[in-house]
């Protein structure tokens, strides 16, 4: 599974994320971005973003790409 690049990331987009703290397990959350913390173009692991919830993690998937 391919992580998408940052160009495809946008502030109102539902994706999903993982989060630090559940690496390990890949358990993923989904969310709408509110900010994008990567000024990068891609990364390997995905790119940072921070939920409208506040929480931070690093896009795994599009959820509106489904």
């Amino acid at each position: 599974m391919s992580v998408p690049p940052r160009s495809a990331i946008r502030p109102g987009l539902t994706v999903d994320i993982v989060q630090k703290h559940h690496q390990r397990s890949g358990q993923l959350t989904r969310g709408v971005v509110a900010q994008l913390l990567t000024s990068s173009a891609t990364h390997p692991h995905g790119i940072k973003v921070r939920l409208t919830t506040g929480e931070v993690g690093r896009v795994q998937a599009l959820a509106n790409a489904e």
